[in-house]
């Protein structure tokens, strides 16, 4: 049989976090965000949890015909716009909307032949200082957008750098709101943290929301606020089970390097999960986990194929008691146990120095995947 790890995508979930988004901004039309392959989730498998949004959001054309191949029929928006001339050509096939962001693009456009025009999102950089025309440069690009045939509705975007911390909006909003203020055509400036954090502002009166990491399961403003604030459930479940059990004494180590050393007698669980799995290896003695849905702890360096738990919160709370703890038993890396018990990403993500978002997308191709409720 298989290693005992996989990962399980929850479909109630997804419709239930889109359903926060719309609750939050409910004036506003709402694109599921499915870049990097939904997060690590798969489109194919995010699709029937999320295909009550109003459109879909990505990067890649083949992304984008993935989403048509499964049926759907309403808008299509790549993020990054295209990366050469014959790329429009697929946009005119598959009906896709693209951002704007760099005069390149614009002279693309201008030398396309379609007898359809093309719906455009013209981005501008307000402060993130990425992609986008400065607004200094951006009623001149959509003037260059608005004299070409090829081209059908405008509409204007932007990016918020500190949507999620204490800088805020404002100096980007602002930006944004006085070089677009007259100029027709549907507008989206809300990401996840500000359509969460910042839906009550008037500034950010928007036709679409871009609805990116929260429809996850994961808090955009983490630690200040936790998934359970935000009221989000997670969609992604990574568990395994315990290959075996050792019992320790003061002075024996665990792992590469000897990086743990019990100070007592300790009995710890040997977990099929590694680094080769997408388990971060810099996750360290501390890490949260889950063990027949109770709440203990990483011990000792994470390696290719296995990490090692403290068994003691278990033993020692009477926990397991008519449970069995052993080879077998539940392991949960992140996501909900059997038990309803959620160790959210955010907080395996933090201790591993990084955030949610990578931990779902640098899932492993030779963990198993398989779709739940």
């Amino acid at each position: 049989m298989p290693r005992p790890i996989h990962a399980t995508i929850h479909t109630a979930a997804l419709h239930h976090n889109l359903g926060r988004v719309r609750q939050s901004v409910p004036d506003a039309k709402v694109w599921a965000v499915v870049k990097a392959n939904a997060y690590g989730h798969g489109i194919e498998r995010v699709f029937e949890g999320l295909r009550g949004a109003d459109g879909f959001a990505l990067l890649d054309l083949a992304e984008a015909e993935r989403i048509r191949h499964l049926g759907w029929r309403g808008p299509i928006l790549l993020l990054e716009g295209v990366f050469e001339a014959r790329d429009l050509e697929l946009c005119s096939r598959l009906g896709l909307w693209h951002a704007v962001h760099c005069d390149e693009q614009i002279d693309m456009l201008a030398a396309h032949k379609t007898q359809v025009p093309h719906r455009v999102f013209l981005k501008m950089n307000s402060g993130m200082n990425r992609l986008g025309f400065t607004p200094r440069s951006y009623r001149a690009a959509w003037a260059r957008l608005d004299a070409l045939t090829q081209v059908d509705e405008i509409s204007v975007m932007t990016h918020f750098s500190d949507a999620d911390g204490p800088l805020g909006i404002d100096h980007q909003i602002d930006a944004f709101n006085a070089t677009t203020q007259d100029l027709p055509g549907e507008r989206s400036v809300a990401n996840s943290a500000a359509a969460l954090r910042h839906h009550g502002d008037a500034r950010l009166r928007s036709d679409w929301v871009r609805a990116g990491i929260v429809l996850y399961g994961s808090a955009p403003d983490f630690p200040e606020s936790d998934a359970q604030h935000w009221a989000l459930e997670p969609t992604m479940t990574l568990s395994t089970r315990l290959l075996g059990v050792q019992h320790l004494q003061a002075g024996d180590t665990v792992g590469y390097g000897s990086r743990f050393t019990a100070d007592g007698p300790l009995t710890i669980g040997i977990a099929a999960c590694g680094y080769a799995d997408g388990y971060p290896r810099h996750c360290d003695t501390g890490t949260p986990v889950l063990v027949n849905g109770v709440r203990t702890r990483l011990v000792g360096r994470v390696s290719m194929d296995m990490i090692t738990v403290d068994l003691t919160p278990l033993i020692a709370s009477g926990m397991a008691v008519g449970t069995h703890l052993g080879f077998g038993s539940e392991v949960t890396l992140w996501g909900r146990a059997s038990n309803g018990t959620v160790l959210p990403v955010d907080e395996v993500a933090r201790a591993a120095g990084t955030v949610g978002y990578e931990l779902m997308c640098a899932l492993a191709q030779r963990v198993p995947v398989a779709q739940g409720v």
